[in-house]
């Protein structure tokens, strides 16, 4: 995919790549994006790609800033050459960015997430299954037997009827149900909170992206490590894409399930369910008083009827966002 210049300007000023390990200045952050964004769409500049080649003073007087801010800027801006070697970098390893201003940009996160969607994207995979109608599976890396059988049930159920299973790589649940929607030849879409050049070597994953099953997606530099601000980004984008989103398992008021199930509550993203069983954690029940769907567990339906299923008991026209079908 060739870089646009209003995605080279939004990777210079929003992104890492090709920025020294202390640099003077640092990249944006969405809350200074947005913002941003909209001086630049009211200026004579018109688009992000107007920014290139202007000075500090340029900017300044084009977009109405304080000049410490434009000469942050023109830091940020003046390292095409380094980009283009980072992104090359980038390329022979299976990986490439996707911005906010792209067209192949995520609908649903566009849509969903609104001015909290990543400016950036990273991806490894097969593009297209982004959005794609699925279930993302969340929940403890520390399961039970009954955990551990559902989120195989669920993945598996994705395999089956051509779903995506959408989920964060980690240890446990993520791994779990990915896994199973890959040995059932269904497609995968991981969000990553970290090292997604990590991620491509596992054989596994490089065998599903080849057969274009799979996609590997980080909002956070491709090496960049963990971090539990990240994974907590990295659980808004897996809630606004899926369809349904089912938790195995969550601590009760505390961890990373919990805040990703909660602010999904909160801000309807998609339908949230929790796994409901005799030993369900508390965290399950505390999530259902907040009004997440409780889903029986042994399931009332057979794999074939699961996403039927889902979409009756969480009501067909809610979060209905169009993503255009697969080729």
């Amino acid at each position: 995919m060739t870089l646009s210049l209003d995605s080279e300007v939004v990777l210079l000023l929003c992104s890492h790549l090709a920025l020294p390990e202390t640099p003077e200045f640092t990249p944006l952050t969405l809350r200074e994006w947005n913002p941003l964004a909209l001086k630049i769409a009211a200026s004579s500049l018109a688009s992000p790609g107007g920014m290139l080649g202007l000075t500090a003073g340029d900017l300044s007087r084009d977009l109405e800033i304080k000049e410490s801010e434009a000469q942050r800027l023109a830091y940020l801006l003046d390292r095409g050459g380094g980009l283009a070697i980072e992104l090359e970098r980038l390329a022979l390893l299976g990986i490439h960015p996707i911005t906010r201003v792209d067209r192949v940009y995520p609908t649903r996160l566009r849509e969903r997430l609104a001015g909290s969607a990543p400016a950036v994207l990273f991806y490894a995979g097969n593009l297209e299954l982004v959005g794609q109608p699925g279930i993302a599976v969340v929940g403890s890396r520390n399961l039970d037997q009954t955990g551990e059988d559902c989120a195989k049930l669920v993945g598996n159920a994705c395999g089956l009827l051509g779903k995506v299973l959408y989920s964060g790589g980690a240890r446990g649940v993520d791994s779990i149900s990915m896994k199973a929607a890959l040995d059932n030849r269904g497609f995968v879409v991981g969000l990553l909170a970290d090292s997604l050049t990590k991620a491509i070597r596992i054989s596994e994953y490089r065998s599903a992206i080849s057969r274009g099953d799979m996609c590997v997606m980080s909002s956070y530099h491709p090496e960049a490590g963990f971090s539990v601000g990240a994974a907590m980004g990295r659980n808004r984008l897996i809630y606004a894409l899926a369809d349904f989103a089912i938790v195995i398992a969550s601590d009760a008021q505390k961890g990373g399930t919990w805040a990703g199930a909660s602010e999904a509550l909160r801000s309807g993203w998609t339908p949230v369910f929790v796994l409901d069983h005799a030993s369900m954690p508390e965290g399950n029940q505390l999530l259902s008083n907040m009004g997440a769907h409780l889903l029986p567990y042994p399931l009332p339906v057979s794999y074939s009827n699961l996403f039927d299923y889902l979409e009756e008991r969480a009501g067909k026209n809610q979060n209905k966002v169009f993503q255009p079908p697969l080729l």
